[in-house]
């Protein structure tokens, strides 16, 4: 990612004149979907596209009661404290290195990572790829911090305790997830039938996670990224929109991993794992859809222009991790990954 030009500095400084959320409920994926356009050579649309995208964002919301080390505990969870919460990690990540901040919040985070969708980890995962991999300006610190904000203000746990501890890969247990009975549902009412939901939960724990061994964390974290980008490839018509984040949001723990103490790895992706079945079993489709014709062959910057041309952020996103997997193929693209986000511009509206 070309970072020299300014483009991203400059763009989540614009973002951050604005709230994480509108509409009620909304994210505000502004600056997610700004890092992959300048990470993906479309930095030359990035003003233009925020022209558009912020004509349905809303002011900042005014400021409650200050957080502090002492009362921290007595606002998580209250998105009313969202503006609060993003001055308390301003302040923390201008006192401390941001390495440290992060390292002492994601195990307190990590078990309301279903929060708002999972959209605040995802933010969190695209914030740290830009420090990890171009560099520590001031804009890229705020943001980490308002992205922490986000997720301690959303900050919801799910209805049933999860503990996986089988011998499962991500593909063999999603392949057998049962879904809820109502899908026609919003997030926190599909999450509230989980528990009711037979076999979901001793699905979901037959989940491998091998805590005693980083590396093969990392790798089954991996295969679960590849595993959900290619199940929405099949039944991501469920929900084209909130299919997206059973993708994203294991990428963007697997894109925090390196910054944080390997200890919480293990922790880490069976809280992804948990979350991320979770949306797929109240938004997953029953049937698979039929095979896309006319993707093969199709070059990853060639996907991600489409995108980028179709505007909407989820598309951008999906693409983006879809594009991860591409290039994780051992013997050349993934074209079942690229396939996904080509669907993922099929069922999505076009957007700015």
């Amino acid at each position: 990612m070309d970072t020299t030009d300014g483009t991203l500095d400059e763009a989540l400084e614009r973002l951050h004149t604005w709230g994480p959320e509108f509409g009620g409920f909304l994210a505000n994926h502004g600056p997610m979907a700004v890092e992959a356009l300048v990470r993906h050579g479309q930095a030359g649309s990035v003003h233009r596209w925020i022209d558009h995208y912020e004509k349905k964002l809303e002011d900042v919301p005014s400021p409650q009661e200050a957080i502090t080390d002492a009362n921290w505990q007595d606002a998580l969870g209250d998105p009313r404290r969202v503006t609060d919460w993003a001055t308390y990690f301003a302040r923390q990540v201008a006192e401390h290195p941001w390495r440290d901040v992060l390292a002492e919040w994601w195990p307190r985070l990590l078990p309301g990572i279903a929060g708002a969708a999972t959209h605040p980890v995802i933010r969190v995962g695209h914030a740290v790829r830009t420090l990890l991999d171009d560099g520590e300006e001031a804009p890229r610190v705020a943001e980490l911090a308002y992205a922490l904000g986000y997720w301690a203000a959303r900050h919801t746990t799910l209805p049933v305790a999860v503990n996986p501890g089988g011998a499962a890969s991500p593909a063999e247990a999603l392949a057998v997830l049962p879904r809820i009975a109502d899908q026609q549902v919003l997030p926190l009412d599909g999450l509230a039938q989980l528990p009711g939901t037979p076999g979901w939960l001793a699905t979901v724990d037959s989940l491998r996670v091998p805590h005693d061994d980083p590396e093969a964390v990392r790798a089954q974290l991996t295969a679960l990224v590849r595993a959900t980008v290619h199940r929405y490839l099949d039944h991501g018509h469920g929900h084209g929109v909130l299919m997206v984040h059973t993708a994203t949001a294991p990428n963007a723990v697997l894109r925090t991993l390196p910054a944080l103490p390997r200890e919480l790895w293990g922790a880490s992706l069976g809280a992804v794992w948990a979350a991320s079945a979770a949306i797929t079993s109240v938004y997953a489709a029953g049937e698979a859809q039929p095979p896309l014709e006319g993707v093969g062959g199709l070059a990853p910057e060639e996907v991600f222009e489409r995108s980028a041309a179709h505007g909407d952020e989820h598309v951008i996103k999906l693409t983006d991790t879809a594009l991860d997997v591409a290039a994780w193929a051992t013997d050349g693209d993934d074209e079942r990954a690229l396939a996904a986000a080509v669907r993922a511009q099929l069922l999505i509206p076009a957007g700015s």
